[in-house]
């Protein structure tokens, strides 16, 4: 009978009854698209490593040996003192040897070089942008749609900046003009524009003379651009082991208004290592760092001992060499499949490791991405339904776009593409009998 009481007199009170569902003062925090499908994947038997199973959802890729690589890491070797806490905006020598990389990759011979007052290291890349989103000041941010999945959650949480959506059209190849940008700039009064390049999901990507000219524009616009370059050394546009980078076109990367995030997750295929950093003015770094100070206090101090052997240049340029061979073949292997099974290509990926499906020919019942990955589930394989991508802080917008695509991976082994080629092949036969 009390605890009866209880219930009332708290309902009462509080307006809600408490259940498994609702917990006081917790609110139902929503997962990003990869997540999501990983956790209704577990539903159905997933685990990672499951033979029979083609996660080609997955936002990772392959870690093993590639032809050509240099060998991978197998072990560690740890100096007791890095057992302890390391700087918030992570440990010196690290830090000038990311400032030293990009100089000799993309800044030879310029006047202005970046030095460890121009990087932060942070646990991995939602951390970093997490770091940047809690810097933003109070002013209107632009965000392209479609884009990466988890910047919508991060653009909704930091409520001192308004987000405003730049959509990009199919008919234009999800690209915008420099004009078009700059109307964007003046006409909605950005103060910042946050984009992956290479573009999650569509592949697309900004280079060379356009690229500079999107620096130029921030800077005379003095509107900062933030760059997510998590997949720069995934390109196929040119010869193999090139990369891209925002940081070749910077005049002074002290009043230049250009950041840049990157880290060993997917450039050097060590995702589990959750290291990555932050590049840009003195003055965002510090910023970041007291952000940092009181969001996740630093980086894995261990580890960052261990990354100097992968920032040589050298060596970054042969494993992207080797991951452009590759994932280029990779690549051509699930388009070349998935357009013999009636799905059409809404962008044809030029970077990164995903391809952006339109499955709008397909039968009627998986026409839609989100029932497409339900049937896919059945046949033991993952995708990401395209809703997902329709970046949309908030909640503000009623309607979803993208509601006929979906994105599919090819960041994982041949084999297991293979097996998700054919699994995807039994899902659209099932559905056309």
């Amino acid at each position: 009978m009390r605890i009866r009481q209880a219930e009332r007199s708290a309902t009462r009170s509080f307006g809600t009854r408490v259940t498994a569902e609702s917990i006081p003062g917790i609110r139902q925090v929503p997962r990003t698209g990869v997540i999501f499908v990983m956790h209704e994947a577990a539903k159905e038997g997933f685990v990672y490593g499951h033979p029979e199973w083609a996660n080609l959802g997955q936002g990772s890729p392959e870690t093993g040996d590639l032809p050509g690589a240099p060998p991978r890491i197998k072990e560690i070797s740890i100096e007791p003192a890095r057992h302890s806490y390391g700087p918030v905006e992570g440990a010196l020598d690290l830090r000038q040897k990311v400032a030293d990389f990009y100089n000799e990759v993309f800044r030879k011979g310029k006047k202005s070089q970046y030095t460890y007052k121009n990087v932060s290291l942070a646990g991995g890349g939602r951390t970093a942008l997490t770091r940047l989103a809690a810097s933003i000041d109070a002013c209107n941010i632009g965000h392209f749609i479609p884009d990466y999945t988890a910047y919508e959650e991060l653009l909704a949480n930091f409520r001192s900046f308004i987000p405003i959506p730049i959509l990009l059209d199919r008919e234009q190849g999800y690209r915008i003009s420099l004009e078009t940008l700059e109307k964007e700039i003046a006409g909605r009064g950005l103060r910042l524009v946050l984009l992956s390049n290479p573009c999650n999901p569509t592949g697309q990507v900004i280079q060379g003379q356009e690229l500079k000219s999107w620096v130029d524009l921030g800077r005379e616009n003095s509107c900062t651009f933030v760059f997510d370059e998590f997949y720069s050394r995934f390109l196929y546009t040119g010869e193999p082991g090139e990369a891209v980078s925002a940081a070749e076109f910077v005049e002074d990367v002290e009043t230049d208004p250009v950041v840049l995030v990157d880290g060993l997750t997917k450039n050097w295929r060590y995702p589990g290592w959750r290291l990555s950093w932050t590049l840009g003015p003195s003055k965002v770094i510090e910023a970041i760092a007291s952000a940092g100070s009181f969001l996740d206090g630093g980086a894995n101090n261990p580890l960052q001992a261990q990354a100097h052997i992968l920032l040589d240049p050298e060596r970054a340029k042969q494993e992207s060499v080797a991951i452009s061979k590759h994932f280029r073949l990779k690549r051509d292997f699930v388009v070349n499949r998935l357009k013999s099974m009636g799905v059409r290509l809404a962008s044809k990926p030029q970077g990164a490791f995903y391809v952006w499906a339109d499955l709008s020919d397909l039968p009627p019942s998986i026409r839609k991405g989100i029932d497409f990955f339900r049937a896919g589930l059945q046949e033991k394989v993952i995708t990401v339904p395209g809703v997902f991508f329709d970046v949309n802080p908030g909640r503000r917008r009623a309607h979803s776009r993208f509601a006929n695509l979906c994105r599919v991976s090819y960041g994982p082994p041949m084999e297991s593409l293979e097996l998700g080629m054919n699994a995807l092949q039994r899902v659209i036969e099932k559905a056309t009998q």
